[in-house]
């Protein structure tokens, strides 16, 4: 939220806002007067920390937005939660198509390295908001919009270096508009760290085509990007007992994971950094190609049609070494060696995804006077292989180079249809009605990687009713309400790892919104207070499966409840603060705690909890930015970040609690114009400026074997860490 750019324009609802010139995506952004809550990033606010980390890193001090990075530093695997929803209940569109993933409905922001610097514009709209393409929003929802049409040629050369061997290196360069009609944009981007996590190393590659077609009345426009990474894995984060240093919990650790003599070694011997893989090349390796064609054409004042075809293809691995396997776990007949039959080895693995996405968006849009309708629809289509291979075995077998230990495949079909009414009445009124009917087709089928048959097949309809009103008070002043449905299916691993009595449904949430907006020249207020209320919400137990993402069980009736503050204050010339605050609670009504018990045989034991805390899902965040401008073009900022306990599974216990944390940057920014540039930055941040020891993120499990064993795991943050960049543009 800032006072200058694109938060302080007043958009109508006239045809004249509306122009040909870039990517149009309307049906899925909300202007300023929609009643909904929502925080603009422009290309100027993306630059000031786009040194190398990935987006969710960027958004970090937007309200109610909980960051994690695997490595600690934000570069190579990381993710985001807002409002407490995790990253496959936030829904995702660059240019109003989907990002999210088809069966893990969440988004690998390490796919697409450094986007950020294609991005002209992140809209993030809390709640249901007025998404309209992609999986319900049961959290949020970010919006992504590249780069618009550049009328001038421009070049631009960034590079940053700084702690961990982390680097950025990027061109972007473009053309300006030739001959009235024709524009290209490119850009190219290299990202490397080595993590603070041992190991934890990531190397990132990406690049970004576009080019357009203006015309009078129609725009044509083809994009093409794509990401490649080789991220070193640090998914098993870090023990309790490792980060407290108790070297007898430690050696109790290593005994109940069965740890070998040389992982007890490196888990003594690691301190924060310990990373548990030691396999030299344990690595995620995965490449993603994205195309899209858009195309927008006015038929009149008061007509305008557009719609987008796009593609997305997706491969790639994880690869792991694997100790002391059995063989019948690869569908391998035993070695016989010297007589003697092999039962177990050690085997090095490679576990495939192979996916093809696509489809199209479709919207017609009618404007007159202060009204405007729009009718559309979209239909994508998901076709994933998975699949596993033996590259290196101990011994022998009977296997073949290539051969597939297991093989399924999932098939996802999403069908959507919507009609969206907005409207100004006596210019005091602006209100909205959102109306979406969504199919969902979705097939499992094959062998899972544990070698467990899959067979499920479901089809969801949905009916998404969303309703909105803002009204303009005196001096400046303006209060909106609105109240929006929406559905999720549930993801794969939802399906997979579900027990035989408990295979998961569909969940519903109602989403209550109550709004106040208080705006002067120098200073702004923003209060909104929601209740968001599910039925049959998929939470996360605090497990992780065996891919590293997190185990969810649906449970009845929960909530998540709260006021979002947000203040943008121009204290004095100089001197400039933002700041937000969340206060919040996230309740299960009534939780079922499953304990395995192993003591004599296999037993389940139910613990029930009532009106207990969702994991992960803090009561207090905040976010202050205080910027000082002693001379022109120079800024200091404090960049302050405090998130509250975070509890790691649903049962309020805080014996397995992430414990408050409260974070500082520090960022200085000189920009000058020099002779024959255009503009020249040089930029320098100090991360965690105070050296703070924390963790964002974890997971816990228990068990009973004669007794009750709690393993508390954690993904510690880098303490203090710089970074300086020099941004050259001609």
């Amino acid at each position: 939220m800032s006072l200058r750019g694109s938060q302080t324009v007043d958009f109508q609802l006239l045809p004249s806002t509306f122009t040909l010139e870039g990517v149009e995506v309307l049906s899925n952004w909300a202007t300023r007067k929609t009643p909904v809550p929502h925080t603009y990033l422009d290309e100027d606010e993306l630059e000031l920390n786009n040194l190398g980390q990935d987006v969710p890193f960027l958004l970090r001090f937007t309200p109610s937005a909980v960051v994690t990075s695997d490595a600690g530093t934000g570069i190579g695997y990381t993710g985001i939660r807002i409002r407490g929803s995790d990253p496959s209940r936030i829904n995702v569109t660059i240019n109003g198509i989907p990002l999210n993933d088809s069966e893990s409905q969440g988004v690998f922001w390490v796919d697409l390295p450094d986007f950020a610097g294609s991005t002209n514009e992140i809209q993030i709209q809390r709640g249901v908001g007025t998404s309209t393409n992609g999986s319900g929003a049961f959290g949020a929802t970010i919006n992504l919009r590249s780069i618009d049409l550049n009328k001038e040629a421009y070049a631009d050369f960034y590079n940053s270096y700084g702690s961990f061997n982390s680097r950025k290196h990027s061109l972007r360069v473009g053309s300006g508009l030739i001959k009235d009609r024709w524009s290209f944009d490119g850009r190219l981007s290299l990202i490397q760290s080595d993590g603070y996590i041992d190991r934890g190393s990531a190397d990132l590659r990406s690049f970004y085509l576009s080019g357009g077609w203006y015309g009078d009345k129609t725009t044509l426009k083809a994009l093409a990007f794509t990401g490649h990474e080789i991220t070193y894995q640090s998914w098993f984060g870090t023990p309790q007992s490792r980060l407290e240093n108790d070297e007898e919990a430690m050696r109790a650790h290593a005994a109940n994971n069965g740890h070998t003599e040389e992982q007890l070694e490196n888990l003594l011997n690691s301190g924060r950094t310990y990373n548990f893989y030691l396999y030299d090349n344990q690595v995620d390796n995965y490449q993603q190609d994205h195309y899209q064609l858009h195309l927008s054409h006015q038929f009149s004042d008061q007509w305008m049609g557009r719609g987008a075809l796009h593609y997305t293809r997706g491969q790639g691995f994880f690869e792991q070494f694997r100790e002391d396997d059995g063989f019948a776990d690869y569908q391998l007949s035993n070695p016989v060696i010297g007589g003697d039959t092999i039962t177990s080895g050690d085997f090095i693995r490679r576990r495939w995804l192979d996916n093809d996405f696509y489809g199209g968006t479709a919207s017609l849009h009618y404007f007159r006077d202060n009204l405007s309708l729009t009718l559309g629809g979209a239909f994508h289509q998901y076709d994933g292989d998975h699949f596993g291979e033996i590259i290196w075995a101990e011994y022998a077998t009977n296997s073949d180079i290539r051969d597939r230990y297991y093989e399924g495949v999932g098939n996802k079909s999403d069908f959507n249809a919507f009609a969206k009414l907005e409207f100004n009445w006596r210019r005091w009124w602006n209100g909205y009605v959102d109306l979406q009917v969504r199919r969902v087709d979705y097939k499992i089928d094959g062998i899972d990687n544990d070698l467990r048959a899959l067979d499920f097949e479901e089809t969801y309809t949905f009916f998404n009713p969303k309703f909105g009103l803002r009204r303009d008070l005196s001096r400046g002043q303006s209060v909106f309400a609105s109240v929006g449905v929406a559905h999720r299916e549930p993801v794969r691993s939802d399906i997979v790892d579900a027990l035989v009595d408990r295979v998961p449904t569909a969940e519903r949430l109602i989403d209550f919104e109550l709004g106040y907006d208080y705006t002067r020249s120098n200073f702004r207020l923003v209060a909104n207070a929601y209740w968001m209320q599910y039925r049959d919400q998929l939470v996360q137990t605090g497990e992780l499966n065996d891919v590293g993402a997190p185990v969810r069980i649906n449970v009845p009736d929960s909530y998540r409840a709260g006021i979002e503050l947000q203040t943008d204050w121009r204290i004095a010339k100089q001197l400039n603060w933002r700041a937000n605050l969340t206060v919040s609670q996230n309740k299960i009504r009534s939780y079922d705690q499953l304990l395995y018990d192993y003591t004599s045989g296999f037993e389940i034991i139910t613990e029930n909890f009532e009106d207990t805390d969702i994991a992960l899902s803090p009561n207090l965040i905040g976010a202050s930015e205080l910027g000082f401008y002693p001379v022109p073009a120079f800024e200091v900022a404090l960049l302050s970040k405090y998130v509250g306990d975070q509890f790691l599974d649903n049962t309020s216990s805080e014996e397995r609690m992430i414990e408050a944390f409260f974070v500082n940057d520090l960022r200085l920014r000189y920009q000058f114009k020099p002779q024959k540039l255009r503009e020249l930055n040089l930029s320098f941040i100090i991360n965690n400026v105070f050296d703070t020891e924390y963790s964002a993120n974890g997971y816990t499990f228990s068990y009973v074997a004669g007794e009750r064993v709690t393993e508390n795991f954690f993904y510690p943050q880098a303490g203090i860490w710089w970074m300086a960049a020099v941004d050259v543009k001609f």
